[in-house]
C-alpha cells in the first residue's frame, strides 16, 4: 500500500480553543458568497455552517466583525455586489440583529464597530471593494488589522487565495482556525493524510486536464482509483478501446498511460469501465442501451457506467476504510445516466452510517450530484470548498492554511492567548 504522507496538519495551528475572547473584536473571515435571487439570498447552507463558529464567539462575549468578499467586482464599489442582502439573511439565521457597515476599512467602519456591542455581529462591506484585497496590498491589510484585535479564518473555500483578509492578517493578528475550518482540515487529514486503511478515491469529470495534479497525486496515497466520467474515457481510449463518439482528449493519451504505469508501480489499483451505457446524444428521452467496453457502437457515446461496473465499484469500497470522492462517474445532470452516481453514493452513505468508512467528498459538481442522489447528509464531510479543496487533493499549500501556520509567536497550540 502507498505510504502515508506527512502533509498539512491542524494540530500545527491555533483554534478558538486557544483564544479568550471576551471583549475583545474578532475579525473573522467568512464566506459570504451565497447565491442571490431578486436582493435574496436562495440557498443559506453556506451561512448556516458558520453558526458554530458565530454561536461560540458571542457566547464568549466578543464583538464579532465579519470580513468577506463577494463575487468578482472590477476593485470598486458595484451595487448588485453588496453584502448588505446576506447581512439581512445572516440575521435570520442567528436569530439576532446584524448590524452592517458600507465599508471594511476606514472611519465607516471603525464607527461601526465602535457601536457594536458584546456578543453582536457586524458584516463589512465586500473586501473586493478595495483593490487591495486580491492584490494582498500590506497597507490594506494594515488597515483591516487596525480593527480588531484577533483574526479567527473561517472560510477554508478562500484559502486557497493569497488576499489581505485570507492570508496577509493572519501575519499581523492573533490568529486560529475557525470550527468550520478546523472540521474540513481534520476531515482532509483523515481522509488523505492520516487515513485508515484501504483508502478508494473516486474521481469523475469530463477531462485529465484539469485533475492531472490531483490524480498524480492520488495515486500515491490511495489503494484503489475508481475514473468515472469523461476522463474514464481518455484512459479506455489509450489503452486501445474503441470509445464511439464518446468524449476524450487524444492529446493525453499518453498522459494516462503513465499514470496507469505509475499507479500499478506505487500498488495503486485503477477501475476503470467494465461495461458503459451509451446513446447517440446527451438529452432526455434518448433511446439508451448497456454494452461491454469491448463493444461500443461507433455512433453512440458513454454517458454512464453500466450494472458491471457499478457492482465491481460496490465490491471494492466494501473492502475500504476510507472514501474520497471528487466528481461524477457519468452524466447525472440528465436522467438516467445519474444512475450510477447515485447508487454508489447510496452505498457510501450506508456503510458511511454503518460506520464502516470514512468518507469526503467535495467540489461543485460532486456537491451537485449528491444532492441529485439525496445523501448530500450521508458522507462523513461534504466539502463546498471547490478550488480550496481542488488543491488539498492535489497535494497543495493553501495561503490561507500556511499563513495560521505561520501567525504571531503568541499563538503556539495549547496556550490561551489574549
Amino acid at each position: 500500500m502507498p505510504p502515508a504522507s506527512k502533509g498539512q496538519s491542524v494540530t500545527e495551528f491555533a483554534t478558538l480553543d486557544d483564544l479568550r475572547v471576551a471583549g475583545k473584536t474578532v475579525l473573522l473571515r467568512a464566506d459570504l458568497n451565497v447565491p442571490l435571487d431578486q436582493g435574496r439570498v436562495s440557498d443559506v447552507s453556506r451561512l448556516e455552517r458558520l453558526l458554530p463558529t458565530l454561536k461560540e464567539l458571542s457566547q464568549n462575549g466578543a464583538k464579532i466583525v465579519i470580513l468577506s468578499h463577494y463575487g468578482r467586482p472590477k476593485n470598486k464599489p458595484e451595487a448588485k455586489l453588496s453584502l448588505r442582502p446576506v447581512a439581512a439573511a445572516l440575521s435570520e439565521i442567528v436569530n439576532q440583529p446584524v448590524a452592517f457597515a458600507e465599508d471594511c476599512i476606514g472611519p465607516i467602519a471603525r464607527e461601526a464597530i465602535a457601536k457594536l456591542k458584546k456578543g453582536k455581529i457586524l458584516v463589512l462591506e465586500n473586501t473586493r471593494f478595495h483593490a487591495g484585497e486580491e492584490t494582498n496590498d500590506p497597507q490594506f491589510a494594515k488597515e483591516l488589522a487596525a480593527l480588531g484585535d484577533i483574526y479567527v479564518n473561517d472560510a477554508f473555500s478562500c484559502a486557497h487565495r493569497a488576499h489581505a483578509s485570507t492570508e496577509g492578517l493572519a501575519h499581523l493578528l492573533p490568529s486560529a482556525a475557525g470550527r468550520l475550518m478546523q472540521a474540513e482540515l481534520q476531515a482532509l487529514q483523515q481522509a488523505l493524510e492520516k487515513p485508515e486503511r484501504p483508502v478508494a478515491a473516486l474521481v469523475g469529470g469530463s477531462k485529465i486536464s484539469t485533475k492531472l495534479d490531483l490524480l498524480q497525486n492520488l495515486f500515491g496515497k490511495v489503494d484503489i482509483l475508481v475514473l468515472g466520467g469523461g476522463m474514464a474515457n481518455t484512459f479506455l481510449a489509450a489503452k486501445g478501446t474503441a470509445i464511439g463518439k464518446s468524449i476524450c482528449e487524444p492529446e493525453m493519451f499518453e498522459t494516462a498511460r503513465t499514470i496507469m504505469q505509475r499507479a500499478e508501480q506505487r500498488g495503486c489499483h485503477i477501475l476503470l469501465p467494465r461495461d458503459v451505457v451509451v446513446a447517440s446524444a446527451l438529452k432526455a428521452g434518448v433511446s439508451v442501451q448497456t454494452v461491454s467496453t469491448t463493444a461500443i457502437p461507433p455512433d453512440q457515446m458513454i454517458l454512464d457506467l453500466g450494472p458491471a461496473s457499478i457492482k465491481e465499484i460496490k465490491e471494492n469500497l466494501m473492502l475500504c476504510k476510507t472514501v474520497v470522492w471528487n466528481g461524477p462517474l457519468g452524466a447525472f445532470e440528465v436522467p438516467p445516466f445519474d444512475h450510477a452516481t447515485n447508487e454508489v453514493a447510496i452505498l457510501v452513505a450506508d456503510l458511511t452510517k454503518r460506520g464502516k468508512i470514512l468518507s469526503v467528498a467535495g467540489g461543485g459538481d460532486t456537491v451537485a450530484a449528491l444532492t441529485n442522489a439525496g445523501v448530500t447528509h450521508g458522507m462523513s464531510y461534504l466539502s463546498t470548498a471547490g478550488g480550496a479543496f481542488l488543491e488539498w487533493l492535489e497535494g497543495r499549500e493553501l495561503p490561507g492554511i500556511v499563513a495560521l501556520r505561520g501567525a504571531p509567536s503568541t499563538m503556539k497550540k495549547g496556550k490561551v492567548i489574549m
